[in-house]
């Protein structure tokens, strides 16, 4: 089965949720973009599987997931803008 980039993003109050959501993310080999984005390859089965449990995570708590695959199409079209964050300076 094809693997296809995946975002999975949300928004979520609960910070217990929250944590096992993000931690969820990371078993499948998705890296962190953002304090609550996620960026991986998955297949469709693995999709599937990651969104069901995020949902089970979630349960009846506040909060919205979405998980968005990607095409190779879009993918060349993604554009980004990052400025890493100036280095603290040394105070001793």
């Amino acid at each position: 089965m094809d693997e296809l980039r995946t975002l999975v993003i949300y928004d979520i109050e609960d910070d217990k949720v929250r944590l096992r959501i993000s931690e969820s993310c990371l078993d499948y080999g998705l890296v962190r973009i953002q304090y609550s984005a996620f960026l991986g390859a998955l297949n469709r089965n693995k999709r599937e599987e990651l969104f069901l449990r995020l949902c089970a995570l979630l349960d009846d708590n506040p909060g919205k997931i979405l998980l968005q695959p990607i095409c190779d199409k879009d993918v060349k079209e993604v554009l980004v803008k990052e400025n890493e964050k100036p280095s603290e300076p040394d105070v001793l």
